[in-house]
Parts: structure tokens; C-alpha cells; sequence
């Protein structure tokens, strides 16, 4: 099943839309309460994702399942380019974007600096996938990260803070995946839940 697309937009047009699409998905499909909960705490995360990750913009949103797996979808044209980064990075003291603090910040990272991402892999690894080359074209997921990251939390400061930063996300502990893909100025979110 795919739901029809909701045009929402980070100003909050249409969230409220969403979130009752994820209710109405909850009972066309029959879900226990704790299940369609999770899904509107999903949409929710989605919708807050929306406004701190792409900033001014509207996108696309629906929800699919097939064979017990959720999929909520944001689909949204990034409009900051490495140019205009880096011109609003300059009026920093710092020249660094101080939000990139927690997953919120990596993936707004991800978001902003197209295929410049040093704030979000803190190791290159198969989960950056064509990372390495000029491409914009390329994916992320929550779960290779986890997995990449969790042989250094022993031994690297920097990669336990990250893992620390992980566990505090709600959205970490709900759902089975977030996946990030670009391909040119289109980026998609999708939020994976499996109900058992």
C-alpha cells in the first residue's frame, strides 16, 4: 500500500495532514495501539526532521508498507549548494556550523553539504557508499552507521560521543533504519518501522 503525497512544508503547512494520514494508515491496517503510536511518534520526528534538517523548504510526504514494513518517505529539493554553505559559514567566527551536534545536526550536514560531508561519517566506510568521489549522487543509512561506529566506541573519544549522541534520538530508538539518499538537488528521507 502507498498512500497518496501530502505537500508539507517546514512552516508547518499540512503537518497536522500528516500526522492524521499516519493515524488513518494505523486503522485502515489494523495496528495495536503501542504500533500506531510508534507511527505517528515516527511522522512526528519526520515533521520536526523536516524543519531542523532542510530548513526553508516544502517536500513530499507519504507512508508505504509491504509484508509489515513501514516506510515513511520525505522527499524535498535542497536548495543550499557548497557555494552558499560556505558564504554563510564565513559570517561564523568559527567557520564551522555550530548545530552539528547530534544526529539532527549530522543529517542537516548531510543535507546542506551535498557530497562535502566531514560532519556526519566520522569514518568512511561502505555505508557512505560513492563518498569518496565528487558525485552527488549517494546514500546514507542509520544502521551501517551504527554498525561502522560501534568497533571504535572502545577506543575513540570522538566516535563514544557520537554513539552517546545516538542513543538520546527518540528516532534511533523507534526506528529499524533512517536512510538519506541524494541524487542531484532531490533528497529523500525515508524512516523504516517493521511491526511484528
Amino acid at each position: 500500500m502507498k498512500t497518496d503525497k501530502i505537500t508539507v512544508s517546514s512552516s508547518g503547512s499540512q503537518i497536522e495532514t500528516a500526522l492524521q494520514q499516519a493515524e488513518k494508515v494505523a486503522a485502515y491496517k489494523g495496528l495495536a495501539p503501542k504500533q500506531a503510536l510508534h507511527l505517528r511518534l515516527l511522522t512526528e520526528e519526520m515533521m520536526g526532521m523536516m524543519r531542523s534538517i532542510t530548513g526553508e523548504t516544502e517536500g513530499q510526504f507519504w507512508i508505504e508498507d509491504e509484508e509489515n514494513e513501514y516506510q515513511l518517505h520525505l522527499l524535498v529539493n535542497t536548495r543550499m549548494n557548497i557555494e552558499k554553505r560556505e558564504q554563510l559559514l564565513s559570517a561564523s567566527s568559527t567557520g564551522k556550523n555550530e548545530a552539528a551536534k547530534g544526529l539532527m545536526g549530522r543529517l542537516r550536514n548531510f543535507f546542506d553539504q551535498g557530497a562535502d560531508v566531514p560532519g556526519l561519517p566520522l569514518y568512511h566506510t561502505e555505508s557512505m557508499g560513492e563518498y569518496a568521489n565528487a558525485s552527488l549522487d549517494y546514500e546514507w543509512s542509520m544502521m551501517m552507521y551504527q554498525n561502522d561506529l560501534r568497533q571504535y566506541v572502545d577506543t575513540d573519544d570522538r566516535a563514544r560521543e557520537i554513539w552517546d549522541e545516538l542513543e538520546k534520538s527518540v528516532v534511533t530508538h523507534v526506528a529499524d533504519d533512517i536512510k538519506v539518499s541524494i541524487r542531484g538537488p532531490k533528497a529523500e528521507l525515508i524512516i523504516i518501522k517493521k511491526m511484528a
